[in-house]
């Protein structure tokens, strides 16, 4: 097979970033960011862009798709792929190596399962009459507009109910829809998972002694309210509730710590579902350069 893509995923805290870094330097590569919430400026510590990863070798390894909305902007899976689109055919163009990295499966899924996503209008009138219907009917509906469900968080709150609703009903009604038309030789990292919970625990602390509080104070400074910080996830949403006094400090860190190693869990439930769906996932027990090199190396004719 002729691979146009070189993929690296796995869990938070698993090490991807560093050595997709390391592959971009070695390969003559540029990195798209899969996350979705390293695309919001100012927003560093709590989603863990780590910039400094991404110098090597004394030069800075070329990223896309972090900051590039603000806080208070709408991003969604279609502006995403939309955005990948361009950013991988402007690589190709250069005859460098594209590379895909991040934790967030929906993004992933988007790209290495080739979906087919149409534009979508979130104030429509559609929007108003959606907003009326009981959860539990938006629900039933979303199931019967996709029956291959991915993301089942959309089904516990009713805001993400109808914009998934509006998608989904977007996509069967376009036949100019965005399609991200790639080959991926996809790496993935699993650490062993008593190792990954010591790296999570250690990654929380430091970036809570690096400013994560002071970042989320700062955003509420700017107006950002604490129901945003609650839908921008787990580090926003647990900082946000020390800010307003609802959790002592040790609680903070407490349930974070806790909600962080359960989404790493949901993440591999979600990757594994990716296979099982057709995508070929090479997995290392560590974010090894010897041994991803080696792979891609075997693999993939067009990168050596």
């Amino acid at each position: 097979m002729i691979y146009n893509l070189i993929t690296v995923l796995g869990p938070t805290a698993c090490g991807k970033t560093k050595l997709t870094a390391k592959l971009a330097d070695h390969f003559n590569g540029e990195i798209i960011s899969a996350d979705s919430r390293q695309v919001y400026k100012r927003m560093n510590i709590g989603t863990g862009k780590d910039l400094q990863e991404f110098f090597f070798n004394g030069r800075q390894i070329p990223y896309h798709l972090i900051d590039i909305v603000e806080p208070n902007e709408e991003f969604n899976l279609f502006l995403f792929t939309e955005h990948f689109s361009k950013t991988f055919q402007e690589i190709s163009e250069k005859k460098k190596t594209p590379f895909l990295t991040g934790g967030t499966g929906m993004y992933l899924s988007a790209i290495l399962q080739n979906y087919q996503l149409a534009k979508t209008d979130f104030n429509s009138e559609r929007k108003n009459e959606l907003e009326k219907i009981p959860v539990e009917a938006l629900a039933a509906l979303l199931f019967l507009l996709n029956p291959k469900l991915h993301n089942t968080t959309d089904l516990l709150d009713k805001d993400r109910l109808i914009k998934a609703i509006l998608v989904a009903e977007a996509s069967l009604n376009d036949e100019a829809a965005v399609s991200a038309k790639v080959s991926s030789f996809t790496i993935g990292i699993q650490p062993d998972r008593k190792i990954l919970k010591e790296k999570i625990s250690e990654r929380l602390t430091l970036r809570l002694q690096n400013g994560m509080i002071e970042e989320v104070e700062q955003l509420v400074a700017e107006g950002i309210s604490f129901e945003k910080l609650n839908f921008f996830g787990l580090e926003y949403r647990y900082v946000g509730l020390y800010l307003q006094k609802k959790l002592t400090y040790n609680d903070m860190f407490q349930k974070l710590r806790g909600a962080i190693n359960q989404f790493a869990k949901r993440q591999m439930t979600w990757f594994r579902k990716m296979e099982r769906e057709g995508v070929s996932i090479y997995w290392l027990p560590e974010a090894d350069f010897s041994e991803a090199k080696n792979l891609i190396e075997s693999k993939c004719p067009l990168f050596r």
